[in-house]
């Protein structure tokens, strides 16, 4: 599905829902939307383009698993700040000035990822990694208030497009890599970034609020107890922490499964994020006919077979159906949870959304980090592994505590 097809199937959603914002009509609305769904590709690709180019810079710069772990350590730490920063700049001024400046920072970050220095590589993906941190919150909780009591289904769509940024920066890396035209591909993410800037600052916004209905005021009450904020903050800081050890290791688990890179290799963490992009598109339909949380403890044990298996795995193709189906199960779980947060705490998101997502990036830091050490330390990264495998079942039995506390 293209972008224009994703925001065009966001748009019929906003229209069947009385929670819109009324200043932001017709032909604005369309641009905005488009933005913001075509901004998540870039997204996608900045976030998960450590993983691909992991092995890579490993052999470069002769890193270790703890070394190698740093990169994206650094990346979602800068996140963090990012993330911090979106949610005060949005409650003074909205979501708009964090937005341009993520985009800018996202755009000159990724230009400066192809160095020969290691320093400047940590350097630029700080960078990018700190737009990342200003646009997420901000696009997330924006695009849950204008989708209202189907936000669900409508943040479905958004992350659908992050995930056909995932899904396609491997087999970018491998085709520039293959052609020798990784600073000239990289510099064309720089290009786009620096659209979506211009695009975002021109761009009407509107009065962002968040309109609430009979049946959100209801679940904001139980939204209130500070039991239900510290689950959703564990489940935002565990469930990235999950992707992202995944995501960010797939492609050296693979190189090692066949001892050297591949193309194939290269493109392992493509499986992961197909997994994460088809059932992120798939999850409207599903969310129509399944209940939320149903929903989630299923995606929940899919991802925790998917993850066993790929421990298990000893061929590549095996490695790669794993890792598959552990991206499949992933697919819907982050959308739900933002969904449930917006819901739950209403125009008090904004405010307070920050934390969540600060957690979220904490998380996306720790994760590929503990895969990392638990390797370096029990000398095999299929222990390492054993943590995302704990992370989805740590998960599990959060979410069957939140059904004492809450009516999701």
């Amino acid at each position: 599905m293209s972008e224009r097809t994703a925001s065009e199937g966001a748009n019929a959603k906003i229209s069947a829902t009385a929670g819109t914002a009324a200043s932001i009509k017709g032909q604005d609305q369309r641009n905005l939307l488009i933005l913001l769904f075509a901004g998540f590709v870039l997204s996608g690709i900045a976030t998960t383009i450590v993983g691909p180019m992991l092995p890579v810079f490993i052999r470069r710069w002769s890193l270790d698993d703890g070394q190698a772990g740093l990169l994206s350590t650094i990346q979602f730490l800068a996140a963090l700040a990012g993330t911090l920063a979106s949610s005060a700049i949005a409650s003074k001024a909205g979501y708009r000035p964090a937005l341009v400046l993520g985009y800018a920072l996202m755009g000159g970050g990724l230009a400066g990822l192809n160095t020969d220095t290691h320093r400047v590589a940590l350097e630029a993906t700080a960078a990018f990694g700190l737009g990342y941190g200003l646009i997420t919150p901000g696009t997330n909780l924006f695009v849950a208030e204008l989708g209202g009591t189907k936000s669900a289904s409508l943040l479905s769509l958004l992350n659908f497009t992050w995930g056909a940024g995932a899904m396609a920066c491997s087999p970018l890396i491998a085709l520039a890599l293959r052609h020798n035209f990784l600073p000239g591909m990289l510099n064309g993410l720089a290009i786009f970034g620096g659209f979506l800037t211009l695009g975002l600052l021109v761009t009407p916004f509107g009065a962002q609020q968040h309109q609430e209905n009979a049946k959100t005021s209801e679940a904001t009450r139980f939204g209130r107890g500070w039991m239900v904020f510290v689950a959703l903050a564990a489940l935002f800081f565990i469930y990235v922490g999950m992707e992202n050890g995944i995501g960010i290791w797939a492609a050296e688990y693979a190189k090692r499964l066949v001892s050297g890179i591949t193309g194939v290799t290269t493109l392992a963490p493509m499986f992961f994020y197909a997994g994460l992009t088809l059932g992120r598109i798939s999850a409207p339909l599903a969310l129509r006919r399944v209940s939320e949380r149903k929903i989630v403890l299923g995606a929940l044990t899919l991802a925790a077979a998917g993850i066993a298996l790929l421990i298990a795995s000893t061929s590549l193709n095996l490695a790669l159906s794993a890792v598959f189906l552990a991206g499949l199960g992933c697919a819907s779980v982050y959308p739900v949870y933002i969904a449930w947060f917006s819901r739950w705490y209403g125009p008090r998101g904004k405010r307070i959304g920050g934390i969540l997502f600060a957690l979220a990036s904490l998380g996306g830091s720790a994760g590929p980090g503990a895969v990392g050490f638990i390797s370096k330390h029990a000398g095999s990264l299929r222990a390492g592994l054993l943590a995302p495998l704990a992370a989805a079942i740590a998960m599990i039995a959060i979410v069957v505590s939140l059904r004492k506390q809450t009516a999701a």
